[in-house]
């Protein structure tokens, strides 16, 4: 039989798996949130980073140094 000691080791250890449960959804949850925002701002990086490709292609085509003198020089 089990003894009164061990009934309530039991529903200790009951208890705090119940806590590390709800701990662990806790964390889950978050982690989600944090993997959700670090999408969302690659996204963006990736986004400003080809603008800023573009930008750039497109200003080093309008650059006078770059270009021959036209004919009539």
């Amino acid at each position: 039989m089990t003894s009164s000691n061990d009934r309530e080791t039991i529903s200790n250890l009951e208890v705090q798996v119940a806590h590390q449960t709800k701990l662990l959804d806790e964390l889950n949850e978050t982690v989600r949130a944090q993997w959700t925002e670090i999408d969302k701002l690659t996204r963006s990086v990736t986004l400003l980073a080809d603008r800023l490709l573009n930008i750039e292609t497109a200003s080093k085509k309008g650059m006078p140094g770059e270009e021959p003198p036209p004919p009539h020089y």
